[in-house]
C-alpha cells in the first residue's frame, strides 16, 4: 500500500504480510497522521520502520513515527549519516514542517539482508542520488523497492549535496538492470514500473 507525503508526493509504503498482518513502514518522510491512520486501518502490527535513504521526504516522519509505535528503524547505509543528520537543514531549505533527524537502529551494507513481513529483502548499496542509498530486492517475488535511484520514465536527482549523475547510472546498469526485465520496482516518487520496461524506454538509460 502506498501513502503519499509530504509536498514531494514521497511514496511511503506500508507492506504486510496478509496471514499474520505484520508488516513494516517503508520511507516515512512526513505525514505521520496520515500514516498511522492507514496503519490502523489495515489493522497492520507494524514490526520496524525501513529507509533506502536520507533525505528529509524519506526519514523526515521516521523519529516520531518509531517513538509512536515503539520499534526499530533499519538502514540506509551509513554512508547517509550526515544527511540524516542535517535534516534540520534539509526543512528549512525545502520548506518541511515537523521534520526531525532519526538515529537508526541499525545501518545496512550490501551483502546483507533485510526481512520485511516474512520476506527476506536482498541489499544492494546504489549511490549516485544520495551516497548512502539502498535498494531492497525480493528476488522470489521479483520485487525492488527502489526508493530514488530509478523512477518510471526518470532517474534519481543528482544535484543535491552527495549525488553524481555517472554513478547513479554506475549503479543502475551494473546493479539493477543485470537482475532481469521482470523485476518490478516501486520508487520513491511516481508510478511502479519494470526493470525491462525502463532499460528499454526511459531516456536517460537508452
Amino acid at each position: 500500500m502506498v501513502i503519499g507525503v509530504t509536498p514531494f508526493q514521497q511514496n511511503c509504503s506500508l507492506i504486510w504480510d496478509p496471514q499474520t498482518m505484520r508488516g513494516a513502514v517503508v520511507d516515512p518522510g512526513g505525514d505521520v497522521d496520515r500514516i498511522q491512520a492507514a496503519i490502523q486501518k489495515q489493522g497492520v502490527k507494524v514490526e520496524k520502520i525501513v529507509l533506502t535513504h536520507g533525505h528529509i521526504d524519506h526519514v523526515g516522519g521516521a523519529a516520531d513515527l518509531a517513538a509512536a509505535l515503539d520499534v526499530d528503524v533499519e538502514g540506509p547505509h551509513e554512508a547517509d549519516r550526515p544527511l540524516i543528520e542535517r535534516v534540520a537543514d534539509q526543512a528549512v531549505q525545502f520548506g518541511i514542517e515537523g521534520a526531525k533527524p532519526v538515529t537508526p537502529d541499525r545501518w545496512i551494507a550490501e551483502g546483507e539482508t533485510l526481512e520485511i513481513a516474512g520476506r527476506t529483502f536482498d541489499v544492494l548499496h546504489c549511490p549516485g542520488h544520495s551516497p548512502g542509498h539502498l535498494v531492497y530486492i525480493d528476488k522470489e517475488l521479483r520485487f525492488a523497492l527502489s526508493g530514488d535511484v530509478l523512477f518510471a520514465g526518470s532517474i534519481g536527482r543528482t544535484d543535491l549535496p552527495g549525488g553524481d549523475h555517472a554513478t547513479l547510472i554506475k549503479s543502475i546498469k551494473e546493479k539493477l538492470l543485470p537482475l532481469g526485465d521482470d523485476i518490478s520496482f516501486l520508487p520513491g516518487h511516481g508510478q511502479a514500473s519494470t526493470f525491462g520496461h525502463e532499460r528499454e524506454t526511459n531516456p536517460f538509460l537508452t
